[in-house]
């Protein structure tokens, strides 16, 4: 369902954009784990690597669970207990998990590891947009050969909200709120059972439609993400040896003002439907580009004259 994301802050704005209060009421900004390894990016698909949130009490076992950590981590979950040696292998899409059944697979029983792979502005020190905030759950499988581990996310879906409803059924639960992201993410103190009831469709958000452009991952600009007019035409884009053709045929017309249309090239019929004597070559040329990846025009019969 959730198949693409976006996060293009630098990793020093991002740290300040999730700055948040511990349990003393301290503010405090979270310690990026392995800083180097995130990379902003205006397209992120499952498979590649994204920013997430995590209880610092998920990596050192006697730090308070309300310190929170940023970490880069694979989108796709890999379950720790994977046996195969190599993750591509997995024969489920695990991006996404259900949150009506994601405690009784066992692709999701790890229940502890509680995430959110974005977090929400501070009021002091951060005077950006508000970042997203999604709900997930991640784990960190070790390859059975030995070597480096790897830790892997999924976005928690839920049924969509009224507002979205007419793009997908499904939307990814979205934690607004302070409160929501401590409850959520302090697994120590907020047990599993009372932290699901944070999972639920959210109509507390905006959005605009985007250009196909973001569905090739390999696109990674500002336009994977900017709103666009639905509706609006499309503006067609003649080829480069169409283009060199009617430069050819705007500069001989400039060289010979006195030729005449007769002596001009020929057009198949299929291209031209309202053929005009006053019109150039270089205009026929350019009509024909315009109608570039429509179906072919039925052909008419024509009568002999009598």
């Amino acid at each position: 369902m959730c198949g693409r994301t976006a996060c293009s802050l630098g990793a020093d704005n991002l740290r300040r954009a999730c700055a948040y209060r511990d349990r003393r009421g301290q503010r405090r900004q979270p310690e990026w784990i392995r800083a180097e390894r995130y990379r902003p990016s205006y397209n992120k698909g499952p498979q590649s690597s994204g920013p997430v949130l995590l209880s610092r009490r998920h990596l050192q076992q006697d730090a308070d669970s309300s310190e929170r950590v940023l970490m880069d981590m694979r989108w796709g979950l890999i379950p720790s207990w994977f046996k195969k040696d190599d993750p591509s292998k997995m024969q489920f899409n695990t991006s996404n998990c259900r949150s009506d059944t994601m405690l009784k697979k066992s692709s999701y029983k790890v229940s502890c590891c509680r995430i959110c792979p974005e977090e929400k502005e501070g009021d002091e020190e951060w005077r950006g947009w508000r970042l997203l905030t999604m709900a997930g759950i991640f784990d960190c499988w070790e390859p059975p050969a030995g070597g480096e581990m790897l830790y892997t996310y999924t976005i928690i879906t839920v049924d969509a909200s009224k507002d979205v409803s007419f793009i997908h059924h499904r939307m990814p639960a979205i934690l607004d709120g302070d409160e929501a992201i401590r409850k959520w993410l302090d697994f120590a103190e907020v047990p599993t059972q009372e932290a699901v009831k944070l999972i639920q469709p959210s109509e507390n958000i905006v959005f605009h439609p985007v250009s196909t452009f973001v569905n090739s991952v390999r696109n990674n600009t500002p336009e994977c993400v900017s709103p666009i007019e639905l509706g609006a035409k499309k503006e067609v884009k003649a080829s480069p040896s169409s283009k060199a053709m009617l430069g050819w045929l705007k500069n001989s017309q400039e060289g010979s003002p006195q030729k005449k249309e007769n002596d001009l090239p020929r057009w198949k019929s299929q291209f031209i439907h309202s053929p005009s004597p006053k019109k150039t070559s270089a205009d026929i040329l350019q009509q024909w580009l315009g109608k570039e990846g429509e179906p072919a025009a039925k052909k008419r019969k024509a009568s002999a004259p009598s």
